[in-house]
């Protein structure tokens, strides 16, 4: 059964809510946050060193590399974050396990890693069977997708710590050395595809659930939808379309634009990007229109681009033919001299 949240009573403060600080995630606090954990794990590298799996300090950004000889496995976690709450608050699980798998395997790909497999990790209040069939269902649809097999999982029961569930997993990949992608081959006068994602992904979840929620409701409707299936809707799952590329056309850099939006193409190089994105429409369109400023949605949102792709110009137009073969894709844009991400056509800098 859906859960109304009364419209009028929060209005007054989520008029002012136009930054993902704002809405309670703090990235730049985060970051500083985790200075000290990171430099304890990194500082665990001498404890491979010399022996099989060996962790690769110089590459590596959305996933980890470890050297199992001939090939490195690549591994990395993610989670749905606060997508649960909708899934929860409407009652409908079965496609909140696409979502999980797609934040995993999406970031495998980005390294040129085929995915392999993943274990899941399953945290809620009390068991309830019903709706873990739910979860299993996308669990699975996600695998189909992405060619992966489940191989164990964890399911916690944890009354006192969640109210609700919380739904990740770890995946692994594999890639042969001289195969991986890094973005260290990106060059200025590179072209930049984007491929289309399905909507919001799942990422900048809290802003928009805490902007758009209180003022209209779950079931207010828009562009043909209701606003809770236009949160709810998988995110697009891209490995088949990466890799077919990768077998077709030499391939410069792969960022999956998640968390953080456009930034996300500074991982890949120091190299600047001058782009003219899609049209803002969709759930995106309402929430610009609700106060959050261009230059917050870019950093927040994929605004319609799910992953980019960078490669030679003449290779532009047969990456374009087998991308499209998948999803709708398109030139979105130039890798520059210039530092910094530059959205042309509405006058952002990033």
């Amino acid at each position: 059964m859906i859960k109304f949240l009364k419209p009028f009573l929060k209005h007054l403060s989520v008029m002012f809510m136009l930054t993902y600080a704002q809405a309670g995630v703090d990235d730049e606090k985060t970051q500083k946050a985790l200075k000290s954990i990171i430099s304890l794990a990194k500082a665990t590298f001498e404890f491979r060193r010399g022996k099989i799996g060996e962790p690769k300090e110089d590459i590596g950004h959305y996933a980890a590399l470890m050297d199992f000889g001939s090939f490195y496995l690549a591994m990395t976690t993610d989670g749905v974050g606060t997508k649960t709450l909708v899934a929860e608050a409407v009652g409908k699980y079965d496609n909140i396990g696409v979502d999980m798998i797609a934040m995993n395997v999406n970031d495998l790909i980005c390294l040129g890693a085929e995915p392999v497999a993943l274990v899941d990790y399953l945290a809620v209040r009390e068991p309830d069977e019903e709706v873990f069939q739910e979860i299993a269902k996308g669990i699975y649809e996600g695998a189909k997708q992405s060619g992966i097999a489940i191989v164990g999982g964890e399911t916690a029961v944890l009354p006192e710590l969640v109210n609700g569930f919380d739904l990740a997993g770890t995946a692994i990949g594999v890639v042969e050395k001289d195969k991986v992608v890094t973005g260290k081959d990106i060059n200025p006068g590179d072209a930049v595809i984007g491929i289309s994602s399905s909507g919001i992904h799942s990422n900048g979840l809290t802003l928009a659930r805490k902007l758009l929620i209180p003022k209209y409701g779950l079931e207010y409707e828009f562009e043909g939808k209701k606003l809770w299936e236009h949160l709810l809707e998988p995110t697009r799952i891209y490995v088949k379309a990466v890799l077919e590329l990768l077998k077709r056309v030499e391939v410069h850099g792969l960022a999956h634009i998640t968390g953080g939006g456009l930034l996300n193409l500074k991982r890949l190089t120091s190299y600047g990007f001058s782009l003219e994105m899609p049209p803002i429409s969709g759930i995106f369109k309402l929430i610009h229109e609700n106060g959050v400023p261009l230059d917050e949605m870019f950093k927040v949102f994929n605004m319609g681009v799910g992953f980019v792709v960078v490669v030679d110009e003449k290779d532009k137009e047969d990456a374009l033919e087998t991308l499209n073969k998948h999803y709708p894709s398109f030139e979105i844009g130039k890798v520059t001299e210039d530092k910094g991400i530059i959205v042309d056509n509405y006058r952002v800098r990033l």
